[in-house]
């Protein structure tokens, strides 16, 4: 009967507990400002001179059931109930929704979500992708360690989840899709390449500009760069748009005439 009181106990107020960001069954004292919050979020959150707080710095936690402050540990030391189905004792992380998947990557040093199984470190990009980009990515050193390109929030520990392009470059999936759909914007807005398969695009833009025949006056010839596969071609000057001769793509701009080569 006290096993079964004790296990009843470890599980109390599963999930009725917490914030927006987290359900468990404990707050955190901030280190930095002596505050208390539910979580690290909610303390970057209402922080009027916007510091962070540091995950692994915190050192104590508030039981939401008994009200007693301790060390950080999963089971409460004063009442015994379960804080956090899940615990991380490295980056002071309680969750009770455990249909997440969380687990701790060392190599990036904090939890994510997912399961362990759908995901890899990849060591030159410095983050965790999921199994189905394994050898099958292009690399950018440290690429999630920069903001989402359009939305400007630090993507390595982002809650959104995260888009990898063909280019190697990462954002937000959300942004991701608000850029295809409603920007009308097909390439990255790191580098500049094409984010999809726009052959057919190309083709249209192949039509048009056999439809549209230039005036005499602007048939003269201009250089290009091509964004996608950084080639310079010379082609002439259509208003539709520029076909680099090498790869075929129209993501291109014109540049200036490029320096002669050195036959030396």
């Amino acid at each position: 009967m006290e096993a079964a009181a004790n296990d009843s106990r470890l599980g109390f107020g599963k999930m009725e507990f917490g914030c927006k960001h987290y359900r468990r069954r404990c707050k955190i004292r901030a280190p930095c400002c002596n505050e208390i919050f539910y979580c690290r979020h909610c303390h970057n959150e209402s922080t009027s001179d916007r510091h962070e707080l540091c995950r692994q710095d915190v050192q104590k936690v508030i039981c939401l059931v008994c009200n007693t402050e301790q060390p950080v540990a999963q089971v409460c030391s004063n009442c015994g109930v379960n804080m956090g189905e899940y615990f991380c004792n490295v980056c002071k992380f309680y969750d009770d929704d455990l249909e997440k998947g969380q687990y701790h990557c060392y190599d990036c040093g904090i939890c994510r979500v997912g399961g362990s199984e759908n995901f890899f470190h990849c060591k030159k990009c410095g983050s965790c992708y999921s199994t189905k980009l394994r050898d099958k990515h292009f690399c950018v050193e440290n690429s999630m360690r920069h903001n989402c390109p359009i939305c400007y929030e630090y993507l390595f520990d982002s809650l959104k989840e995260t888009s990898v392009l063909k280019c190697g470059h990462t954002i937000h999936l959300e942004c991701f899709d608000e850029m295809l759909k409603h920007a009308q914007r097909y390439s990255c807005p790191v580098c500049s390449k094409s984010v999809c398969d726009m052959s057919k695009h190309w083709r249209k833009l192949d039509e048009e500009i056999a439809a549209t025949i230039m005036p005499e006056d602007y048939r003269y010839k201009v250089w290009i760069l091509c964004n996608d596969c950084n080639d310079v071609s010379e082609v002439y000057f259509h208003i539709v748009g520029h076909k680099c001769s090498h790869c075929l793509s129209y993501n291109t701009r014109t540049i200036a005439n490029p320096p002669p080569v050195s036959t030396q």
